[in-house]
């Protein structure tokens, strides 16, 4: 046996991630042998049969050699109590336990230490367990499912069921009759091991053997690892039946988290590692190969920095990530928003002995910052120990964020040049002016009297009319119905934040007598009316509790894609696929300004009031067009029919890559000057209204083009911290709904417990900012707390796929759409 040797790394940078501190060749290859790291040790097969140990503490690195099996040593674990500290290790003719105490006390009296044969004859051992209390050790072994006693010396109880060779087990820490193994036949199975009776058994999942098993004591989940390089993810909360969580492709995810630090021109690594590594992988993915990346192993990571989402059960200084090993690299997976946070790849450290890893090991905690990783060579006979610093390696491979932290809450007054400050403002270029330029919104003419400076008394103006010569019948009867006019009230009840959750289908009905989707619904502020954009090109509003006969808004030859209300209520805004853009009057039910072709050089993807009324925001191909606009509300009944009302272009600006807008969103129930953006090439854009000008780009946010941007806007009726209006959230189809952070421009949760896979589905937040609620394709309606990545309830009596949803920003309550045209409403239980 070589000494152990400490080898520093070439390059700028490598020492200070990773070190190889012990390397040694062994005459038989370790591939494919479970191995172990604790906070003491790291456990491996020495030239085949006999176990060593590499000490972690202390600057001697002591390393001990246990000799006792005959033949090759295929699985270790250690064990979980660090008084007395136990180690287990199983070959094909027996399964042995040592006591690390008694070991070290034999070698100094000169004696050689002897192990505890637990049992024999079991076969090729793959894997090796301890039970959280140190009394039982789960082995597999074939298709079963071995558990012995480390007190009694023998097997307690054989588990048998799978059809293919288990090569992970693992014990539940806070139930402690349940054990699961995974199995070579591509499913899970949970196990009573008290009694022998099987628990739950999954569908196969995949068409690859699964090889790694952890369990998540925090948010209570399963994360299974597969040969095809995907993870797994489970609820193992009471009542959830074991759910999918999450499904994640590592290899996408390892090269979206390249691609979009390339672009961000961030160099955790010299130069020309990163360009190799992203070059082989990223920049030339439509030549190279795809080759899977089987996940060898998962392990807690602990990584320690600053995530503030500002809303309950966010706020953590703690993120639970994961440690998981492949053959070819090793990277830190977050659990929570299903996104890698650093990749460590061992080509890129060319001082490393170990490229191609066949066996990996990472301890579950960190030492003095460090943690330590145990690779043997997938090819050869060498086994290295790595020194890894997690907190280095995840500084290095951060983007960097706008220069200034990014709040949806102004801090300062407008500035002179913004676009906001409307007084004297010119319209902005953001092209130059030798190109063309599309065709600029022209101002309406208003027709003026003659004399209309001042009214001159012999012009009989100032006297009172003698007769009425006309009077056109306006009170027209709306058979007992509401009038659709706000009734503003000064009394105002506060939203209930205890049991407030709607999840009891109250009433449901039928927006068209044809079947029409409902595309776009939205509350008004007060909650008192729910406005309706259906595919039929009609605008519908109703009483929010989905009582009477709804008020129809007509004029669209295209469906209505966007709805809008004002601030105050009195406005409603629609934008259509027939390449127009209307606002009306709720009370009079007619249309008040009209931007049609003439105006607009795309369709209008997303329009909506901004800055409490004062502009019209609107996405027209790849621009965001600003206007300011005045409703004329002159009530000549004459002339009623003309319009008077006038807008004016006050900025445009385009997205970065000049890719189509396919979602904006901006708060409009206060002053921001925030707009966030999406664009068809799956990128974010946030702009800045203030400075006129893009604050900061987001790469690579979504698999697919995102579909709807929902910000936190709070609620006249209750209360939120100011942090939290900072969260907006995401969903594009097939990629589940992002939980982002504006301060950060992080993704800080994933939900993807919905089924979404063709339709785009609508995401709304409710009012207190603890839930989220979203369609899906399986005529249900999903709600998500905000602190869980699996989803709170599910709301069943839909007959179609829920294609947007809404909360009423004053009750309680859900309004729910769906592709056949019908509303759902939902309320407390």
């Amino acid at each position: 046996m070589e000494d152990p040797q400490e080898i520093s790394s070439t390059g700028g940078c490598e020492s200070d991630i990773v070190t190889e501190k012990y390397v040694v060749d062994s005459k038989e290859c370790a591939s494919h042998v479970q191995l172990a790291c604790s906070a003491q040790f790291c456990a491996f097969p020495l030239d085949g049969n006999q176990l060593c140990l590499w000490g972690c503490r202390g600057p001697s690195h002591q390393l001990l050699i246990l000799q006792g099996h005959l033949q090759s040593i295929t699985a270790i674990a250690f064990g979980n109590q660090e008084t007395p500290s136990l180690i287990c290790s199983a070959s094909q003719d027996f399964v042995m336990m040592w006591n690390l105490e008694e070991c070290r006390e034999k070698i100094i009296q000169g004696m050689l230490p002897r192990g505890t044969v637990m049992s024999t004859l079991l076969g090729k051992v793959l894997c090796l367990r301890f039970s959280p209390d140190d009394h039982v050790i789960a082995v597999g072994s074939g298709n079963t499912v071995f558990t012995l006693d480390v007190k009694g010396h023998s097997v307690l109880i054989e588990l048998k069921g799978h059809q293919g060779s288990v090569t992970a087990v693992e014990f539940c820490p806070w139930q402690a009759h349940m054990l699961i193994s995974l199995s070579e036949d591509q499913s899970f199975k949970v196990w009573d091991h008290f009694t022998g009776s099987l628990i739950f058994s999954s569908s196969i999942l995949t068409a690859y053997p699964l090889l790694s098993l952890l369990i998540d004591e925090e948010s209570k989940q399963l994360v299974t690892g597969c040969a095809d390089g995907q993870l797994w993810v489970f609820s193992l909360i009471e009542g959830h039946h074991y759910r999918r969580v999450a499904r994640v492709d590592l290899r996408k995810k390892s090269e979206t988290f390249i691609t979009r630090r390339v672009k961000s021109g961030v160099h955790g690594l010299p130069v020309d590692q990163w360009t190799c590594s992203a070059g082989a992988s990223d920049l030339d993915m439509g030549t190279q190969p795809e080759a899977s990346r089987p996940v060898l192993s998962l392990s807690p990571c602990h990584l320690l920095h600053r995530l503030s989402s500002g809303s309950r059960g966010l706020s953590s200084e703690n993120t639970r990530c994961l440690w998981v090993g492949s053959p070819t690299e090793l990277c830190i997976f977050n659990l929570a928003n299903c996104e890698v946070e650093a990749v460590l790849r061992f080509k890129d450290f060319r001082s490393l002995s170990v490229q191609v890893a066949g066996s990996c090991a990472v301890t579950s905690e960190t030492i003095n910052r460090k943690a330590y990783c145990l690779l043997t060579s997938m090819f050869e006979n060498k086994i290295a120990v790595l020194e890894i610093s997690p907190a280095v390696l995840w500084r290095s491979q951060q983007c960097l964020g706008p220069g200034e932290a990014l709040s949806v809450l102004a801090s300062s007054c407008v500035l002179p040049t913004s676009p906001l400050y409307f007084g004297t403002v010119k319209v902005k270029r953001t092209k130059p002016a030798t190109q063309k330029q599309p065709a600029v919104v022209q101002r309406v003419t208003e027709d003026r009297p003659v004399v209309f400076h001042t009214k001159v008394r012999s012009s009989g103006y100032a006297l009172a009319p003698h007769l009425t010569m006309f009077s056109p019948k306006t009170n027209i009867k709306n058979d007992g119905r509401r009038s659709l006019k706000c009734k503003n009230s000064s009394k105002r009840e506060e939203y209930p934040l205890e049991n407030s959750l709607p999840s009891r289908l109250s009433k449901q009905v039928a927006m068209a007598q044809e079947p029409a989707a409902v595309s776009c619904i939205q509350f008004s502020g007060n909650g008192q009316w729910l406005a309706c954009g259906l595919a039929n090109h009609l605008s519908l509003v109703l009483d929010a509790s989905l009582s009477g006969t709804p008020a129809a808004f007509s004029g669209h030859d295209g469906a209505v894609s966007s709805i809008c209300w004002s601030h105050d209520g009195r406005w409603l805004l629609s934008a259509a696929r027939d390449w127009t853009l209307r606002v009306w009057s709720v009370r009079r039910k007619e249309i008040m300004l009209l931007l049609g072709r003439e105006a607009l050089p795309q369709p209008v993807q997303v329009a909506q009031f901004y800055y409490m009324d004062t502009f019209i925001l609107l996405s027209s191909g790849p621009e965001l067009w600003l206007l300011k606009y005045h409703l004329d509300t002159c009530k000549d009944e004459l002339k009623r029919y003309k319009l008077k009302s006038s807008y004016k272009l006050i900025y445009r600006a385009s997205l970065s890559n000049t890719a189509d807008v396919t979602s904006l969103s901006a708060v409009n129930d206060f002053y921001s000057y925030i707009v966030l953006t999406a664009g068809r090439d799956r990128t974010l854009e946030i702009f800045d209204f203030n400075a006129g000008c893009s604050a900061a780009v987001v790469a690579e946010a979504h698999s697919r083009p995102v579909h709807q941007i929902c910000q936190n806007t709070g609620s006249s009726f209750t209360t939120q911290p100011s942090q939290a209006y900072n969260l907006f959230l995401t969903a594009a189809i097939g990629d589940g709904v992002g939980l982002w952070d504006l301060r950060t421009l992080r993704c800080e949760r994933r939900f993807q417990g919905h089924p979404n896979r063709c339709y785009p589905c609508g995401v709304a937040l409710s009012p207190c900012g603890q839930f989220m609620a979203c369609g899906a394709e399986d005529r249900h309606a999903y709600l998500y707390e905000l602190g869980s990545s699996t989803f709170y309830q599910r709301l069943a009596g839909h007959t179609d796929t829920i294609t947007t949803v809404a909360f009423n920003p004053a009750a309680p309550q859900l309004v729910t759409a769906t592709l056949d045209g019908k509303l759902q409403l939902f309320l407390p239980e």
